[in-house]
């Protein structure tokens, strides 16, 4: 095989440890790094070794007591928790493909996405296991195995901690899972065992992550270990060519299921650093305390979360003296969100730009050249040009596509031949959706976005999914939805309506509730007599874009 098919090589040039698989990369952490902390959740601090061990023995309970075989797709639905990389790693020692599932899913969006990815295993979170009980005997899934907040924890502090979650917080709601088993069980069951090596390559496919690319249909892009192992290995080449301890203690306050904060996260380990895990990061005033009692060395954030905590009464309790990194993804970040971040903490921040179809990381500011307002040039080993309408290459300060040619650019889209056909050049570059300007020195400046895709606080929603939903409402005619600006999230989601009954914004608002996640949910409703359109009936969202709210909204 031609070693530069897509998705199955590694730089050599990144990759002097010779590393295959995700496997290979754990091993070698978890001998090398051996007594130092990987991560510390809820005040738990869990070793190198410790991870190795536990995911150990998850990896023998698959192999063992268990149908699955490699290739098979395991969901996990976890919050930041050390069950997450324990589950993660022990799932890809068995040679199983991950498929990362957000806990904030509705009972429709599980269903749809275990279905398509067809997991046959899950591991859930207990507090969101009753929406798994609503629609597991419509998929494929076999397994399931359940854990709370606490369960690495020591016997005395996880009985404490679970129990009040469950009985004084009440954050675990009923369910009726029968078959369910509980991870902690299968972790000390098979503790000490070793699993039995499996087969693997760099071409094999390690992760489904899901994303409505520029379309909205929610689609899996496979990403392989080579494209994965090459995206974290880009990213510590930039990063620790200025600075080699950034990584000695990082906050991770983005979900480990967004593939930014999965591929930042195995870059850390790499390193032998410790992740600083954040449960509910949109607690501002938990996240703010929890940051008070620790050296932070890295953050790793996006423009939501800058502002929130540039914005907390307590935020100047906070040591950022050890700080050395500042990095920002997910969704633009704004001038006023950098100066305000660099003025509390003395760090600047700086500015990448990727899309999950590449592991995230395209493009990076170095650390010792940020320019704030450009995603900085290409990180290493990656192609980009900029294609006009026709399909043209353009010059310098054109505006045009940004197209994406490297190591970590995803294999294709999971069971979808043609949308994979369709977001790639002949020449093998893929379409990123995005409008960007290449300037003279290789900087790369995003100038417009996937044309109706909405962001809010670095996730993507995609008007379609909304607009399906809303329309099945028995007194809505048609409906747009569109991203509008919000100092908080970005973005939020705005929905003009047509209807032909009375409703009010709160019914049609609940609606949604029922049926989306809550950053899908729009924030704004506005009733119109009719919705713009082209001469060929297709709606018109970017005048509605720029629509004045009317005295409807609400």
């Amino acid at each position: 095989m031609d070693q530069k098919v897509r998705g199955s090589w590694i730089p050599e040039s990144l990759n002097p440890k010779g590393y295959n698989t995700l496997t290979d990369v754990i091993q070698r952490i978890v001998s090398e790094y051996a007594s130092k902390t990987a991560f510390t959740s809820f005040g738990n601090a869990m070793s190198y070794a410790e991870l190795g061990q536990l995911s150990d023995a998850f990896a023998v309970y698959l192999q063992q007591e268990t149908d699955l075989q490699p290739g098979d797709r395991i969901a996990i639905q976890l919050p930041n928790l050390n069950q997450y990389p324990v589950v993660l790693f022990g799932a890809l020692k068995a040679g199983l493909i991950i498929v990362n599932t957000n806990p904030l899913y509705t009972p429709r969006e599980l269903e749809k996405q275990f279905n398509d990815s067809g997991a046959k295993a899950l591991v859930v979170y207990k507090g969101v296991a009753h929406n798994v009980d609503k629609i597991i005997a419509n998929t494929p899934i076999k397994y399931v195995f359940t854990t709370q907040i606490a369960d690495l924890h020591p016997p005395l502090k996880r009985l404490l901690i679970n129990s009040v979650v469950k009985y004084i917080r009440k954050m675990e709601p009923a369910y009726h899972l029968p078959q369910a088993i509980e991870l902690r069980h299968v972790l000390k069951q098979k503790a000490g065992q070793k699993p039995q090596v499996v087969p693997q390559n760099c071409s094999d496919i390690a992760v489904l992550q899901y994303t409505g690319g520029t379309t909205g249909v929610s689609k899996g892009a496979m990403l392989t270990h080579g494209n994965l192992i090459s995206n974290f290995l880009q990213g510590v080449k930039l990063i620790s060519d200025a600075d080699k301890h950034w990584a000695e203690m990082v906050v991770a306050p983005l979900p480990l299921y967004h593939i930014y904060a999965f591929t930042i996260t195995m870059a850390v380990l790499e390193l032998g650093g410790n992740n600083l895990l954040i449960a509910n990061p949109r607690d501002i005033s938990g996240f703010v305390k929890e940051l008070q009692k620790h050296a932070v060395s890295a953050f790793i954030g996006l423009n939501t979360l800058f502002v929130a905590i540039c914005n907390h009464k307590d935020s100047h309790l906070i040591d950022f003296s050890h700080l050395k990194v500042t990095l920002s993804g997910g969704m633009a970040l704004t001038l006023a969100a950098a100066k305000a971040w660099e003025k509390l903490t003395g760090c600047q921040v700086l500015e990448a730009y990727g899309l999950t179809e590449t592991s995230p990381a395209v493009a990076m500011n170095p650390p010792r050249n940020i320019r704030v307002g450009t995603i900085g040039p290409p990180v290493a080993e990656t192609e980009v040009k900029i294609v006009g309408a026709e399909g043209q290459a353009l010059g310098v300060g054109e505006p045009g596509e940004l197209c994406v040619k490297g190591p970590q650019v995803m294999l294709g889209y999971w069971q979808k031949e043609q949308a994979t056909r369709s977001c790639f050049t002949d020449d093998g570059f893929f379409i990123t959706g995005d409008v960007a300007i290449i300037e003279a020195d290789g900087y790369l400046r995003i100038v417009d976005r996937a044309k109706d895709m909405i962001n809010v606080s670095g996730f993507n929603v995609y008007p379609n999914e909304v607009e399906d939903v809303v329309t099945l409402h028995p007194a809505v005619v048609e409906c747009a939805a569109v991203g509008v600006p919000d100092v908080h999230s970005g973005e939020i989601v705005k929905l003009f309506v047509v209807t032909k009954e009375k409703v009010t914004s709160e019914e049609i608002r609940d609606w949604c509730k029922e049926r989306l996640t809550p950053y899908k949910v729009p924030k704004i409703v506005e009733f119109a007599d009719e919705l713009p359109k082209s001469n060929v009936g297709k709606v018109l969202r970017r005048m509605l874009r720029n629509e004045k709210p009317g005295s409807h909204a609400a």
